[in-house]
């Protein structure tokens, strides 16, 4: 038998010569089979790595008729990017007959393997995963890809681990960013982002870079902080502002973090976008209940949700090939509102 293969009751059962029956009565200690055929059956369960299917199980007691079900993974559930995308998976999902089993992270790593572990002991038909922003590893995700379980990342991707992915441009989208800024007359733009071991934030901050680069200005080091937050916005932007030579502009890399740079400015007395140019990332709801509205460069998170889905349905019905790496971009917009001058 293939190693990556799920062994099943019914091949413990023709393995050993017993009935499907009695391998679940063994699993379950029940008494009505004898201990030297208890232990003989756990012993075989353990030794080919056989994972009882807890929804099939609980599908079967309740006399429903089984269905296809993915898992998801997001870093939090109230984050506006995150639910757009979850309801493109589950737009699609639900079109191609598929239901969802979805939790979220919380940004923590070992709560993420945990999450990883029950899907594998629910047996989902795929999983898709914006991994956490302090996963330090990848053994969990290689995990599900050893029990033949389709992964498929999104947004915060994996680098250490080969599986298919969908991501926005977060490069061209901070280049195009920064370089409006550049052309409506900013010359010293504060950069907010993520740290650099995450593939988007070092996508990102490269876009700010080499916006600068091209246009001539010269990097300026203290204008570059670890900022992903409205909390730390506000605490930071303040210092910032006390600078010799402080920000005329701020690229943050989300809404929440620039949406707490207007504020901070507005509470310094600076006008907004006269003094102070802000440009965000991702366009949730939060971007136009702001005054000034932010601009901001649009991610499309429903879109990103539907071609995840999309890749690993096609893998879970054999459309293509489970060990196809598919890597697809969503392009990104930049978004001008009342936070940025005009050219």
């Amino acid at each position: 038998m293939d190693e990556t293969a799920k062994i099943t009751m019914k091949d413990i059962a023709k393995s050993l010569g017993v009935s499907v029956a009695t391998v679940s009565r063994a699993l379950q200690d029940n008494p009505r089979i004898s201990p030297e055929k208890r232990e003989q059956i756990r012993r075989y369960a353990e030794e080919h790595n056989f994972t009882p299917n807890i929804l099939a199980e609980s599908l079967r007691r309740s006399k429903v008729q089984p269905f296809k079900v993915i898992g998801v993974i997001l870093p939090q559930f109230t984050h506006y990017y995150f639910s757009s995308i979850l309801s493109g998976i589950e737009d699609t999902a639900f079109a191609r007959g598929y239901q969802l089993m979805v939790a979220q992270s919380n940004e923590d790593f070992e709560r993420e393997v945990k999450i990883c572990q029950s899907f594998i002991k629910a047996q989902v038909c795929g999983v898709i995963v914006s991994q956490s922003k302090h996963t330090t590893n990848a053994n969990h995700f290689k995990a599900l890809q050893t029990k033949g379980i389709p992964l498929v990342f999104f947004d915060r991707i994996s680098t250490s681990i080969d599986a298919s992915r969908v991501v926005v441009d977060d490069y061209i989208g901070a280049f195009n960013a920064v370089t409006h800024l550049i052309e409506t007359g900013c010359k010293h733009i504060a950069y907010y982002g993520t740290a650099v071991d995450l593939e988007i934030g070092k996508n990102r901050y490269n876009g700010y870079h080499d916006a600068l680069r091209k246009h001539g200005f010269t990097l300026e080091e203290s204008l570059i902080q670890r900022c992903d937050n409205r909390e730390d916005a506000e605490a930071i932007t303040p210092v910032l502002m006390q600078y010799p030579t402080p920000p005329d502009a701020f690229f943050a890399v989300n809404d929440d973090t620039a949406i707490g740079i207007l504020y901070a400015c507005k509470r310094m007395g600076y006008k907004v976008p006269e003094d102070i140019s802000i440009c965000g990332f991702t366009n949730g709801q939060r971007a136009t209940a702001c005054d000034p509205m932010l601009t901001t460069v649009e991610q499309r998170g429903h879109k990103v949700g539907e071609e995840a889905t999309n890749i690993l349905i096609d893998k879970v019905e054999g459309i293509t090939p489970k060990n196809k790496i598919e890597k697809r971009i969503v392009r990104t917009r930049l978004i001008l509102r009342g936070t940025t001058k005009k050219a």
